[in-house]
């Protein structure tokens, strides 16, 4: 099993940038699809990024489309998800997530991944 720490989150203003970290122990990283998901407060759980194991096929969902990157490096068992040009609504815990590469269906639903971090807050101040 994989297990998995989320780190970088804060307070930014609007129109900033963090970058969040999604380090992997416990299992072959390259062997796992990473997704980021955020949930603000009284709002389920959404998709917002996805890469698989290789790091050569991502997903966005359009509202961070041109301002969000999701990369990894295998090397360092790490992900991570640049999030520039912030908005208000971008607030909310940040969440990292695994699968197995073996996984062939979409990278969106959040009840496909059975490896979760703790989750990280953004807060992007207007």
């Amino acid at each position: 099993q994989v297990q998995l720490v989320v780190s970088g989150g804060g307070l930014v203003q609007a129109g900033g940038s963090l970058r969040l970290s999604c380090a992997a122990s416990g299992s072959t990283f390259s062997n796992y699809q990473i997704g980021w998901f955020r949930q603000a407060p009284g709002l389920e759980r959404v998709f917002v990024s996805a890469i698989n194991g290789r790091g050569d096929n991502t997903d966005y969902t359009d509202s961070v489309k041109g301002r969000f990157t999701i990369s990894r490096d295998n090397a360092k068992n790490t992900a991570y998800l640049e999030m520039n040009r912030l908005k208000p609504e971008d607030t909310a815990v940040y969440y990292c997530a695994a699968r197995t590469a073996v996984y062939t269906g979409s990278y969106r639903p959040f009840r496909s991944y059975p490896f979760w971090g703790q989750g990280d807050q953004v807060t992007v101040s207007s």
